[in-house]
This record gives structure tokens, sequence and C-alpha cells, in this order.
């Protein structure tokens, strides 16, 4: 008893030493445990991978082949020590033929895809940067209608992962998402995704999944990481210093568009079996002796382009593949505009929820629904639009939806929670 009585004494006389040796060991159990579970995240991922590559196969039929384009830069410097970890064993364990393609400069990957071969499926590991570089150039190849068929998978290792919301259940962990976006490759479940093609004064077009972004709340995002020293206030700081600059801040362009098109029925998963002999003898004579009235072709009617002037702190352009899985009547991307009556408080509120989710409207934004679109800029120097998070010049461009285009893994999941969404 005494020499317990002599340690609380001890800790007692030395309670600043105490103190900081209690928070030292609380942070590093706490860093050990963290360890620990991303270790088991790893290893049932691993066993449910050995699974997939414990299968047979028949003695003429061959590994399935996986591309992998891996930016080494995403998520500062970090992605190829998180791949190695968390996806590669995954891969290789489910028994695919790997092979991994690093970039080494931006822009890398659109010159990667034209010297692309014939592979199973295209896995991007990176963030929304690489995904829109490698889109971009699978669909400037001359063979785009045969490759784009190629089913795509996105391993989320970059800063900003927006396509990954709607394919993935996305969490505070990052092994976990790395892990569960690996599986939902070997489980083959696709769903596809609406491409904007945009095509401006440049020779060849950029092609993006989640739109395109021009106004003042994208001008301020940009510039929210020079106000680093201020911490938590950073985004609040930097609406603020934008507002004493410039008042008010509002952009006027013109926008001519055209009507949504009818979303044709989808195609049958499986081809129908052939008929049988007879019946196809029988068709034959029955158009040899009645054939069919010739089909004449309908003219194809010059486009109804209607126009509007608009005037607004922001113009967002954005596809529907926040939910893919949802039935629509039409194929359309959405034209959002925000209210051009708004305070300095209100810009400030708002603009700090988008730094947050960059597609975030508020209730007072006006939308439209168009299949193409057409936007005259004013004549301004040093204006930029975001394309998935990446910055381009600011330019009149001419924007056409491609849809279900692209063919991506989903989990099932995810796939769950969207439908649930719905109903």
């Amino acid at each position: 008893m005494s020499r317990v009585v002599k340690v609380f004494r001890t800790l007692r006389n030395h309670w600043k030493k105490s103190t900081f040796a209690v928070c030292v060991l609380s942070y590093g159990s706490y860093w050990l445990y963290g360890k620990y579970c991303d270790k088991m995240l790893r290893r049932e991922a691993c066993l449910e991978a050995r699974e997939y590559g414990r299968q047979l196969i028949a003695p003429n039929e061959r590994l399935k082949k996986a591309t992998v384009i891996l930016n080494p830069a995403a998520c500062d410097g970090k992605a190829n020590n998180l791949f190695e970890k968390n996806a590669a064993p995954i891969l290789h364990l489910a028994g695919f033929e790997v092979t991994v393609v690093k970039t080494d400069y931006e822009g890398q990957a659109k010159k990667l895809m034209d010297l692309m071969e014939s592979t199973d499926m295209l896995i991007v590991a990176g963030g929304d940067g690489t995904l829109q570089e490698v889109i971009t150039g699978l669909l400037r190849r001359s063979d785009q209608d045969s490759f784009s068929r190629t089913p795509i998978g996105f391993i989320p290792l970059g800063t900003r992962n927006a396509v990954s919301d709607s394919l993935h259940v996305t969490s505070d962990n990052k092994v976990k998402d790395i892990t569960s976006a690996t599986l939902s490759i070997l489980k083959g479940e696709t769903v596809p995704l609406d491409v904007l093609q945009i095509e401006g004064e440049t020779e060849k077009p950029v092609f993006a999944l989640t739109g395109l972004r021009w106004g003042a709340f994208r001008d301020v995002s940009a510039t929210v990481r020079k106000y680093w020293f201020l911490g938590p206030l950073k985004t609040n700081a930097a609406h603020w210093f934008h507002t004493l600059r410039e008042w008010p801040l509002l952009c006027d362009v013109t926008v001519n568009y055209l009507a949504p098109t009818l979303r044709p029925p989808d195609l049958p998963s499986h081809k129908p079996p052939r008929p049988n002999l007879l019946y196809r003898i029988k068709r034959r004579l029955r158009n040899y002796w009645n054939p069919p009235p010739e089909v004449t072709l309908k003219r194809e009617e010059p486009e109804q382009w209607e126009e509007q002037k608009l005037s607004s702190v922001e113009l967002v352009i954005q596809t529907h593949n926040k939910n893919p899985v949802e039935r629509r009547i039409n194929d359309s991307m959405t034209i959002c505009t925000e209210s051009p009556n708004i305070s300095v408080g209100e810009f400030i509120t708002i603009g700090n929820q988008k730094h947050k989710d960059p597609s975030l409207l508020t209730e007072n934004a006006t939308k439209v629904e168009a299949s193409a679109c057409q936007l005259k800029l004013p004549e301004v120097t040093g204006s930029f639009f975001n394309i998935d998070n990446e910055e381009f010049e600011a330019m009149p461009v001419e924007i056409r939806l491609l849809p279900r285009k692209l063919h991506f893994f989903i989990s099932a999941e995810r796939r769950l929670q969207l439908l649930s969404q719905i109903q």
C-alpha cells in the first residue's frame, strides 16, 4: 500500500510531466489502434479477393487484363504508397493480369490513352484531375466507339474524388474507401455515366463527368489556400476579402440551349437467342413474296436553339451522375444559375458550403434542362472555368451531352443507397 501511495505522491508532485506523459500515451494508443484497424480492413479485403482468385477458369480462357493509370502525385504525393498497400494486393490476389502505368507530369494521362492497347478493364487510381485526363484521352481516340465500352474502375486516391460519391460508399477512413472501391471492381457490377463534351476555340474537346463551374464562388475557392494561416477561418476570410475588392459579384453570360431529348429504352443486357433454321427460312420466303414497305427517312429538322441572357453570381452546368441509377424520361444536363440578389453575409455563408461541396445549389437557384448549350462570355481577361474541379481558361464554348457514354464499376451497397433515395 505504501508503494501505491508513493506513486500517487510522485505523480502529484510532478503533475506537469505526468499530464504530458498521459497525453503522449493516449495519442500513441489512439494512433496504434488506428493502424491496427487499417490492417484488419486490408486483411478482410484480401481474404475476399482471394476467393475470386481461387475460382476455376476453362482451359481456353485467359486471365482478365487490368490496365491501371496511377498518378503518384495525387494526395500530396502519397498516392503510390496508398495504392501499393491497399489496392495492388487485392488486384493480384483476384487473379488479374495487372499492368500499372504511372504518370510523370500533368497531362500525360491523355497521351498515354493514345498508346493504350485493348484491355478487359481500365482502372484510374488518382483524383478528379487524373480521371478527367483519362476520359478525355479515351474519347479523343479515333476508335473511341469501341474503347468506350471498356468498363472503368475508379480508386479514389486524390484530394477531391467527386465521382467516388456516386460509385462507392464513402467514409472518413481512406483505407476503407480504397479497399471497398477495389473490391467493387472484382464484383463486376457497372453503371452507365453521362459525359459532357466541351468544345471551345481549341482544336480538341475536353470531356467531363461532373460538370462545368464559372463565377464568383469558383474564383474565391481557388484562393482559399492563400489564407492557410487563418486556420478554420480561411474560407470565410477569402470570401470576405473578395467582397471588399469587388462588389457586386455578377457575371453576365448569354446561353443558347437545346431542349432535352427523349431517352431511348435500355438495351437488353443479354443478346436474344438466334431463331431456329425453319423459322429463318419462312421469314425469308415471306419477305421475298411480300416485301415490307420501304421506310422513308425523315428530313432532319434544324436545331431549335433558345437564347437566354443571364446575370448571376455563378453558373453551373452539371450532369445527373450524382445518382446514376435513377431512371429518367429525358437525357439532359442541368444549367443552374444562382440568384443575383444576394447580400455579403449570404455570399460568405453559401460560399463556405460550396467550398466543401461544389455541386451544392441554393433554394433560389434557377435550373434549366438541356441536351446542349452554347456559352457566350463577356470579354473579361483572367477568368477561369472549373471542369471536374480542374482549372481551364474561360472562353466561349459549346457543351453537348453524351448520354450513358461510359460504364463505371459501382458497389452493390452504393446502388442500394441510391435506389432508396429515389423511393
